[in-house]
């Protein structure tokens, strides 16, 4: 299984190969689809992340020490942003998302080319992913 870091070095390196933005979001938008359907018995308030736009639910499952993250939106941009946040941290130790410096945000230019609301959504995605592998950590 990869770290945390080797999935993100591997992003930068996928995304450094577009030239401009149109590439990367259809990209971004591929991460989407790789998500599984999201069961409809997930799709509750209690899933749902606060702050964003668009609605996007998110499920969190403890399995062998690791973390999975099962994920879905009505919006195909943001989609393709959780579907790339599960991708980075979906399979994972609580600690180490916990812990996680999610640098490759910033390295494919990802905030900078989003609207104000998709980049609060954003900060609001990861928050919820950390705060359910905190959770999940003091259960261990």
């Amino acid at each position: 299984m990869k770290d945390i870091n080797q999935i993100q070095n591997e992003i930068i390196e996928d995304f450094s190969l577009f030239d401009d933005w149109m590439g990367k979001y259809e990209h971004l938008i591929e991460f989407g689809k790789s998500l599984n359907n999201l069961d409809e018995q997930y799709k509750t308030e209690d899933n749902l992340v606060k702050g964003c736009q668009s609605n996007v639910w998110l499920h969190t499952e403890m399995k062998a020490d690791k973390l999975l993250f099962f994920a879905d939106s009505d919006a195909i941009i943001t989609k393709g942003i959780i579907g790339l946040l599960v991708s980075v941290l979906s399979e994972q130790s609580p600690k180490s998302i916990v812990d996680a410096d999610l640098y490759f945000i910033e390295q494919i230019g990802l905030k900078e080319h989003l609207s104000p609301s998709r980049a609060n959504g954003l900060v609001s995605m990861i928050e919820k992913m950390k705060l359910s592998a905190l959770a999940c950590s003091a259960k261990l």
